[in-house]
């Protein structure tokens, strides 16, 4: 049965990660996004996400808006760099089955954000299975690249968890909190 579910999940991040690779080719292929005239394209998406951020049900929330109006707009030549190349990446990162759990997470950040701007499209079924491949990352990249990295990556996981547990002794803190919540009762 696992076998199955890691068949399903494969055809899942494929897919996903052909949308991302599908997406940013557009982009990164016009001049509008990148090149001669880029920022133009995004400034028309942002501008237009301002313009659902009015009215009496607004698609764009006002505190999302301000963020599009404050810190997107004015950036909007580094924003039209950003998108294609993260969708790119995404797009990589899925398709190979290379570090599925985290190319899942931030395609589901990018989509979660595109739907805060009002872009609905096909953005609401990325998300969700965005999210399934977060949630099953293990079954989801068993058939791709993680199979190979994930034991390779092991020793620095665990070298890394040490020296963070030298910063901050994790393992102290929860039994220090268990004792006091005993204590309590």
């Amino acid at each position: 049965m696992d076998s199955l579910k890691r068949v399903l999940l494969a055809v899942v991040r494929v897919y996903v990660g052909a949308q991302w690779l599908q997406a940013a080719w557009g982009k990164l292929t016009n001049p509008a996004w990148v090149g001669d005239h880029a920022g133009t394209a995004i400034t028309g998406f942002f501008q237009h996400s301002l313009q659902l951020a009015s009215g009496e049900h607004p698609a764009v929330q006002w505190w999302y808006a301000w963020f599009i109006q404050h810190v997107a707009l004015p950036s909007a030549g580094f924003f039209s760099y950003l998108v294609p190349t993260g969708e790119a990446l995404v797009g990589i990162g899925l398709t190979l089955g290379a570090f599925t759990g985290f190319s899942a997470l931030v395609g589901a950040f990018m989509n979660l954000n595109f739907m805060l701007a009002g872009a609905t499209s096909t953005n609401p079924i990325l998300f969700t299975l965005e999210i399934v491949l977060v949630a099953t990352r293990k079954l989801a990249g068993a058939y791709g690249l993680d199979a190979w990295l994930q034991p390779r990556l092991l020793p620095l996981q665990q070298w890394l968890r040490a020296r963070l547990q030298t910063l901050w002794p994790l393992s102290q803190t929860r039994a220090a909190a268990a004792s006091t919540d005993q204590g309590a009762r």
